[in-house]
């Protein structure tokens, strides 16, 4: 925002009669626009270092964020939307409270087909969504899984559908690991993939 300001001001200058004194005033105003920025970064900082220290209270977290791909803002924003893990007794609760539970169609063209209800929350189900995104990137197990799912023999999914059901994988994660304060573990997180793996080999 700051930054087209400024083109802006500088255009507005170069095309005003007066052009020493356009050029005077955009000058004035991006030095303005600049001060703020540098309010805000400092703000952001302080802003991070306080959840931060909220984080610090709350059992569980410092083990979420050994997920590669999850950081303190995920997990701020995660616990923001869902609350006190020990409110659930299973991660599928979050799941349904995310909309990412499935449903079936029932009218036109796609009656039958399963997809996500949508009835959750809206900013949970987008933080999930960009962050398996990141993940499936950067993360080597959600890499894999993803892999495995968009290329399997038996069923293949489509990529949206593969990345629907990661998220669920994710909200599972990080519920186990916020529950039982277990570090992240590549192993069990890739168990299921290994082992169906291993029976198409076969």
């Amino acid at each position: 925002m700051g930054v087209k300001r400024a083109n802006k001001l500088m255009q507005a200058a170069r095309e005003s009669i007066g052009l020493s004194t356009g050029i005077e005033f955009a000058r004035h105003e991006i030095k303005m626009l600049l001060e703020q920025y540098d309010t805000l970064c400092k703000q952001m900082e302080t802003l991070m270092v306080a959840v931060q220290a909220l984080l610090q209270q709350i059992p569980g977290t410092a083990e979420m964020m050994t997920i590669p791909g999850v950081g303190l803002v995920t997990v701020a924003e995660f616990l923001a939307e869902v609350g006190d893990l020990k409110g659930y007794e299973h991660g599928q609760q979050i799941i349904k409270l995310a909309g990412l539970n499935l449903k079936e169609n029932s009218s036109g063209k796609h009656k039958g087909q399963s997809q996500i209800s949508k009835r959750g929350r809206p900013r949970l189900r987008a933080l999930l969504f960009k962050t398996v995104l990141v993940m499936v990137a950067k993360n080597r197990e959600f890499k894999a899984i993803h892999q495995y799912l968009i290329t399997r023999h038996e069923n293949p999914l489509k990529k949206k559908q593969s990345i629907v059901a990661l998220c669920g994988k994710l909200i599972r994660i990080l519920f186990t690991i916020g529950s039982k304060k277990t570090p992240y573990d590549t192993e069990q997180v890739l168990g299921v993939v290994r082992q169906e793996q291993l029976q198409e080999a076969a």
